[in-house]
C-alpha cells in the first residue's frame, strides 16, 4: 500500500503548489502556454481538439480554446455521463463546445456542455486531446487526480497500438514536475508535456 499512499501525498503536494500560484501567475503561464502550443505540429494538423475547464490551480486552457475556436477548428469538453448512452461506465464523453454555450455543473462541480447526439464525440473521433494532470515527470509519465476517467476512457489505446487518435498532450505549470513517476500498467502515456517554461517529450 505504499506506492499509493507516496501517490496521495505527492497529489496533495502538487496541488498546494499550483493553488499557490498567484491570479497574474495564473494568466502568465495559460498565455504562454497557448504560444507553445500554437506553434505545436499537432495542434497545426488537428481539426478536432478536446480540451479540458479548469479546476483546483490547473493551467488554464481558456485562452487556448479561443485561438483554436478563431482558427476554424472544432473544440470539444469532456462530460462525464451523458445521457442515453451507453459507451461503458466511468468513462468519459466529449462533446462540441463554442465560446458562449451554455455549461452546468457535473458531480465534481466543474461545468460541462450540455450536448447532446451528433454533438457528442468518442476520443477515437477526435485528432488531439489535451489532458490536465496533478504532476508528470521529464519522461513524460503523468499523475491524474487519481479518478482514472482519462485512462479508462483511452483504454483501448493500448490494446490498439496501431491507432493513432487522439494525440495526447498535457498542460501544466512548470511547479507541477517531479523527479519520477513509475508507470502502472494501465497509464497511458502522454507525446509531450507542455508547461510555461518549455515543451517536454518522450524520449
Amino acid at each position: 500500500m505504499q506506492p499509493q499512499r507516496s501517490h496521495q501525498t505527492q497529489r496533495r503536494e502538487l496541488r498546494a503548489a499550483r493553488r499557490q500560484l498567484t491570479p497574474r501567475q495564473h494568466r502568465q503561464h495559460a498565455a504562454r502556454v497557448t504560444r507553445r502550443l500554437s506553434h505545436h505540429r499537432l495542434y497545426l494538423r488537428a481539426r478536432r481538439i478536446a480540451l479540458y475547464w479548469p479546476t483546483d490551480g490547473e493551467l488554464d486552457p481558456r485562452p487556448l480554446l479561443t485561438h483554436a475556436h478563431a482558427c476554424g477548428k472544432t473544440c470539444y469538453l469532456p462530460i462525464l455521463k451523458p445521457r442515453n448512452t451507453r459507451w461503458g461506465r466511468g468513462k468519459l464523453w466529449f462533446a462540441r463546445f463554442r465560446p458562449g454555450d451554455r455549461m452546468r455543473p457535473n458531480c465534481f462541480g466543474i461545468p460541462e456542455p450540455i450536448a447532446c447526439g451528433r454533438q457528442l464525440k468518442l476520443p477515437w473521433h477526435l485528432d488531439l486531446l489535451l489532458m490536465p494532470l496533478v504532476g508528470f515527470d521529464a519522461d513524460c509519465h503523468r499523475l491524474g487526480m487519481g479518478g482514472g476517467f482519462y485512462d479508462r476512457t483511452l483504454a483501448y489505446l493500448r490494446l490498439h497500438q496501431s491507432w493513432q487518435r487522439p494525440r495526447l498532450i498535457g498542460l501544466a505549470h512548470n511547479c507541477q514536475r517531479i523527479d519520477r513517476i513509475e508507470p502502472r500498467p494501465w497509464d497511458i502515456p502522454l507525446e509531450s508535456v507542455i508547461t510555461e517554461c518549455r515543451i517536454y517529450a518522450q524520449p
